[in-house]
């Protein structure tokens, strides 16, 4: 397994804090992996002192019960210096945030989590530890980690002797789960990406929101990622999958949206006012966060490509870490704003700029923008286009080197 060193770089720095560091993404995206990872840089390289509980382990069973997991956690304290604990998928204890608070409150310790429910952040834990939780989103693998995990695959080690272009024709319609990448055939890898789809939702849609109407929830589902990248509206959603013998709600809908999202299966993009400076509360964008599932759950017959390719654009924003805004202007929109750091720039993403009048409007959408931030155009192009000031990235070189992404 590749090393998501993305994700460690960022959470490095916390490893010794107080601060409850809690890993969150879409089922079998690698949280653990990557938490079993952080487990053996701190014991190879800071303590011994690290105590694993995976709670989908069978195992562990006896632990699902607060007061049980209480008195082994207490058994397993070091008595010399500070003591690392790492709980894979703690939502499946009863009460766990008593337990989390108390042993944050009263030991010397340095806590990780990973859950593939954003409810692990809210309810009691939110409330007792206050500002104490330190949240990090894990996505499936992006472009670079995809040819990383192949080339590991063949070879043991990274020796840049696979066709870059041909791997992204694979990333693009199968995705970055890591259980995917590694099956080398399509019916292998359309099962895999169906009974994870089958997981996400009855374990962490259904079961955990005890959600009245599975076939509602599906469909609803399915709308999203179908349209992923389209801008959501409840009214619309309830409209186009109610018939003659099904009435679905706009709130049945928001609600069953709220669902979704806090599985992480798909991940929103409010909306941005540039020139007034500031998150609007309508007109957000919703993205499937893998290309995989899009392509399972898709049912349009045109314009594909451009959903596809803002979406693998919107999900690569995401795994750098950076907040992802749709970007409202005086005329029209800008597909993303992105920002870290205090850093901004701004990104059209087109699928091919096959004529100028094409290329005027990807470019143009800029010009009621007054600032002076980063500003690119990503496409399918096989050359640059880059004009006025606006640098033209393909996609494959987007995806590939981070850094010619730079802000502003």
């Amino acid at each position: 397994m590749i090393l998501r060193t993305a994700y460690l770089e960022r959470i490095r720095p916390f490893y010794d804090s107080s601060m409850i560091k809690v890993i969150v993404g879409v089922r079998r995206c690698g949280k653990s992996v990557l938490l079993r990872q952080i487990a053996q840089e701190i014991e190879e390289g800071i303590s011994k002192n690290v105590v694993m509980l995976d709670f989908d382990d069978y195992e562990n069973r006896p632990f699902l019960d607060p007061d049980a997991l209480y008195q082994h956690i207490k058994s397993q304290l070091s008595q010399r210096g500070k003591t690392y604990f790492f709980f894979d998928e703690i939502q499946n204890v009863t009460g766990f945030e008593a337990v989390v608070n108390s042993l944050n409150s009263t030991e010397d310790v340095s806590i990780f989590m990973t859950g593939s429910n954003s409810k692990l952040l809210s309810g009691e834990l939110a409330s007792t530890l206050g500002g104490r939780t330190l949240s990090f989103l894990i996505m499936p693998f992006n472009f670079r980690e995809y040819c990383q995990f192949k080339e590991h695959k063949l070879f043991g080690v990274s020796t840049g002797h696979l066709d870059i272009d041909i791997l992204l024709s694979e990333f693009l319609e199968w995705g970055g789960f890591p259980l995917v990448a590694e099956r080398e055939d399509a019916e292998s890898k359309r099962v895999v990406l169906d009974n994870l789809y089958s997981s996400i939702v009855l374990r962490d849609i259904i079961q955990r929101n005890r959600v009245a109407s599975a076939t509602a929830l599906e469909s609803v589902l399915d709308y999203l990622i179908a349209n992923s990248s389209s801008t959501v509206s409840g009214n619309n959603i309830a409209a186009a999958l109610s018939d003659s013998a099904r009435k679905v709600s706009a709130p049945t809908v928001y609600d069953l949206i709220r669902s979704i999202e806090e599985a992480y299966i798909i991940n929103r993009a409010e909306r941005f006012d540039i020139r007034g400076k500031r998150v609007l509360a309508f007109e957000s964008k919703e993205y499937v966060c893998d290309l995989g599932l899009f392509h399972m759950r898709k049912n349009r017959v045109k314009e594909e490509w451009g959903h596809l390719l803002e979406t693998a654009v919107f999900n690569e924003l995401l795994s750098r870490g950076m907040r992802v805004y749709v970007g409202k202007t005086t005329k029209g929109e800008i597909d993303f704003i992105a920002e870290k750091d205090g850093g901004r720039c701004y990104i059209q993403v087109a699928y091919v700029m096959a004529d100028e009048e094409t290329v005027e409007r990807e470019f143009g959408a800029f010009r009621n923008v007054r600032d002076g931030y980063p500003r690119y155009v990503v496409s399918m192009d096989p050359i640059s286009l880059s004009r006025d000031g606006i640098t033209h990235l393909r996609l494959v070189d987007f995806l590939w080197d981070e850094s010619l992404l730079r802000l502003g």
